[in-house]
């Protein structure tokens, strides 16, 4: 119904935000990530979803339609409600949970507030393959350096951000930093 706003921040908290349109203030519930990306700007776009329910109307906004794409998939889940579908992206970001997903990691789900291990083990049942790690939708050109296009490479293949990171840095002390993304993919995957 409402695919985005755009407008003047008002009023701006870790959890909601007033954005004026044309002298409208829209109320919009946000992620921590969302609120980290638009923290020091005046004004902003933010991707939104609205939940009707019988006794409210509540818009949530995103910074990013990956977010958004990522907080629709989650409350299609039975069980994940609006509630914790936010709470779940201010933990982790929509390309560790494709991540964590793809890997079927549900203890790093579980260490989410709100989520238990069964409700980890449906988010990943039902949405394996529905969300893709961030290697997927990475624009080469802005982060063209071999370690980071090793890291998106070790996202891809499912394996958690902290664990692919480590092994990454781990393979830069051992074969120093002018090493191929290949070379570096293959060393971090046998630090793992």
């Amino acid at each position: 119904m409402i695919g985005y706003i755009e407008g003047k921040l008002v009023s701006l908290s870790p959890s909601l935000t007033y954005i004026d349109i044309g002298g409208l203030g829209y109320e919009v519930h946000i992620t921590l990530h969302t609120y980290e990306a638009i923290r020091d700007k005046e004004s902003c776009k933010l991707f939104t979803h609205l939940q009707v329910r019988e006794d409210a109307w509540t818009l949530f906004g995103f910074a990013t339609e990956r977010e958004k794409a990522a907080f629709q998939r989650l409350i299609s889940v039975s069980g994940v409600g609006a509630a914790t579908a936010r709470i779940l992206l201010s933990s982790i970001t929509a390309d560790e949970l494709g991540g964590i997903i793809a890997g079927g990691d549900s203890k790093s789900l579980e260490k989410v507030k709100g989520i238990g291990a069964k409700t980890a083990q449906r988010i990943i049942l039902e949405l394996k393959g529905k969300i893709v790690s961030g290697s997927a939708e990475i624009n080469p050109a802005s982060h063209n350096t071999p370690s980071n296009d090793a890291l998106y490479a070790l996202l891809g293949l499912g394996i958690a951000k902290p664990a692919a990171e480590a092994a990454l840095k781990k393979s830069l002390e051992q074969g120093g930093a002018n090493q191929s993304v290949e070379a570096l993919i293959k060393s971090a995957l046998k630090n793992l």
